[in-house]
């Protein structure tokens, strides 16, 4: 059997890192299964950016901080698109930012079902879809610069979740090496999303932006452009590496 297109399942896909992401792929050749959680319009535009680039699109909501939930997308994106060759394990939540004193245990537990837990399933089940087609595939793991600061007096705990995805992406990436399978993992710095204004500060940019080196924040279609870099042929010898995307932070 031969793959004629390769096929990325983007997690998270309708905004942000994710949706540039999935147009950048379909950009570069890849049809694109677009994950989606509640806002399926914006789902529905990714998908038209797809097409526009001549490309195929699924668009799968799905919860992967809901375990039931990941064996029906990677279902989905097959029956519709094909094996799968790629997975960008994009999506991740923060929880709102405060200091670690005041942090619920609720979200805590959500934090780490989403970002971990949710990611690592994710990868297993991309794993076996690898297999299946016996042509290898890339995982790239959306990390965060916070894995590295730990966020003191924000959101430690999705700092302690990164940092488990870091550690995660390496050992993964050693054990599947023989196999054809590349694991890699993108840490943004501060990005502009919506991501802030979902964890209760919206302004938050314009105040962590003269903290970092480059005097800015990140777009997301530059996150995206490292992204699908690795999931490319010219990251053939990359794997078992966090790649820094932080405006030298």
């Amino acid at each position: 059997m031969t793959i004629h297109t390769p096929t990325v399942l983007v997690t998270g896909a309708s905004r942000g890192i994710g949706a540039a992401t999935a147009i950048a792929a379909a950009r570069d050749g890849f049809n694109v299964a677009i994950n989606y959680v509640k806002d399926a319009d914006a789902a529905s535009s990714v998908a038209q950016a797809v097409a526009r680039h001549g490309r195929k699109a699924a668009i799968i909501q799905a919860d992967v901080g809901k375990p039931e939930d990941i064996p029906r997308m990677f279902q989905e994106a097959e029956q519709q698109l094909g094996p799968l060759t790629a997975l960008v394990n994009n999506t991740g939540i923060t929880g709102p930012i405060g200091p670690f004193s005041r942090t619920t245990d609720a979200t805590i537990e959500r934090v780490f079902q989403v970002n971990v837990f949710g990611a690592i399933q994710c990868a297993r089940a991309a794993l076996a879809c690898f297999e299946r087609s016996g042509y290898g595939g890339v995982i790239v793991n959306v990390s965060s610069v916070a894995a590295r600061t730990g966020s003191p007096g924000e959101y430690i705990h999705y700092a302690a979740s990164k940092a488990a995805l870091d550690t995660f992406t390496v050992g993964l990436a050693r054990e599947v090496a023989t196999t054809g399978v590349r694991v890699c993992a993108v840490s943004p710095g501060t990005t502009l999303t919506d991501i802030h204004a979902t964890a209760g500060e919206p302004g938050r940019p314009e105040r962590i932006a003269p903290k970092i080196p480059m005097g800015r924040l990140a777009r997301p279609e530059e996150i995206a452009e490292t992204i699908v870099w690795l999931l490319s042929p010219a990251a053939s010898y990359m794997t078992g590496t966090v790649v820094q995307c932080a405006g030298g932070l």
